[in-house]
């Protein structure tokens, strides 16, 4: 009975390992997409990424800003063409599961265009919503 028993944690240790290695990669898919459709000039698909909710968080150089639409309407005013988006680069530090919904991003950005090369790092919170990724809390700087 005691092997049983031995057993069944190892296998739920290595169930939950498994799951904590499918989320951390299903995160990293995510900003990858983003990623790519940030370089294709697609904020649309860019903001799939996000949650598309009025109590989706971004924080950046002016502050607090609440909404998926406003977020949207942020980034379509900063980043008017494709030549002003210039070509993102991300640097993961870290992916931290927070609980079995929530986890923590760290990370670093860098755009390349034709007259600068301005860089910063990120904060992101994701919620598995739906059983889907996404970001709810954004502070780039």
């Amino acid at each position: 009975m005691k092997k049983l028993i031995l057993i069944l944690f190892i296998g739920l240790g290595l169930s939950v390992k498994a799951q904590k290695g499918a989320d951390q990669q299903s995160i990293l898919s995510l900003l990858e997409k983003q990623r790519s459709a940030w370089n294709e000039g697609n904020l649309e698909n860019f903001m799939e990424g996000y949650w598309k909710n009025d109590s989706l968080l971004f924080v950046g150089k002016s502050g607090p800003t609440y909404g998926w639409q406003q977020t949207m309407d942020n980034y379509k005013k900063g980043y008017p063409d494709k030549s002003a988006m210039g070509t993102l680069t991300f640097n993961i530090k870290k992916v931290e599961l927070l609980s079995k919904d929530t986890a923590f991003v760290l990370g670093g950005w860098h755009l390349k265009r034709e007259k600068d090369e301005p860089q910063g790092y990120f904060t992101l919170i994701l919620r598995k919503i739906k059983g889907v990724w996404q970001v709810v809390s954004d502070h780039s700087s």
